[in-house]
């Protein structure tokens, strides 16, 4: 009479291959979101210190302590307190986008979209701004935000500028970019102290000056 042994043991051999190979997707799936979790915790503690405090003042060993990891985890995951700024700075854009939402051409709401944009960022902004020429990391992310202003305000004052000559709509886009600018917001709100109606009140004025430059000339 033949064994069976060797078939029961081939069996048993196959269903635990079989069954790891299928337990292995689920540990590799838990340990990617295990990494994603960490990466997040440490990204909203980079973005909570830069709201707060300097970019010189930051360190990656006060991050990993906010974040609960080490200072290896960090630079494992993102290289650099420079690399961590960008992608920092790209998880901020997304509120930025939707913060901004607004009919192209409406006028109060772009200025209303704009300062509540500002209300949101703008004093983290302002100290970006205020250090970027000693930090190249910093200069590379409040250029991004310069070009995407600008675009923005071409995109949404649509409207407005279409058909004018070459020369006039350069000249119209610049004093609408200028009328919109973070400093205007900075002026009027911290400077001068006046309410977030006030200041909207103020950018709509400015916005309704700049598209004043559609009747004339360039100047």
């Amino acid at each position: 009479m033949k064994s069976c042994a060797p078939r029961y043991f081939g069996v048993i051999s196959t269903y635990m291959k079989s069954s790891a190979a299928a337990k292995r997707p689920y540990r590799l799936g838990a340990r990617a979101l295990a990494a994603e979790e960490t990466a997040r915790r440490i990204l909203e503690a980079f973005k909570r210190r830069i709201r707060e405090d300097w970019y010189d003042q930051i360190t990656l060993e006060e991050i990993a302590r906010e974040a609960d990891v080490t200072v290896p985890t960090i630079i494992r995951r993102f290289g650099s307190k420079e690399k961590l700024l960008e992608e920092a700075w790209e998880n901020l854009s997304a509120g930025m986008v939707a913060r901004r939402a607004a009919a192209p051409g409406d006028i109060a709401a772009i200025a209303r979209a704009i300062i509540d944009d500002y209300e949101a960022v703008g004093d983290m902004v302002m100290r970006s701004l205020a250090q970027e020429e000693r930090f190249p990391a910093l200069k590379a992310v409040t250029d991004r935000g310069r070009a995407y202003h600008r675009n923005w305000i071409e995109t949404f004052f649509a409207p407005q500028l279409e058909g004018l000559a070459p020369a006039v709509r350069k000249q119209c886009l610049d004093a609408l970019v200028a009328a919109t600018d973070i400093y205007v917001w900075k002026l009027v709100r911290r400077d001068m102290g006046r309410s977030v109606q006030h200041v909207r009140g103020v950018m709509l004025h400015l916005i309704e000056g700049a598209l004043g430059a559609r009747k004339g000339e360039e100047r």
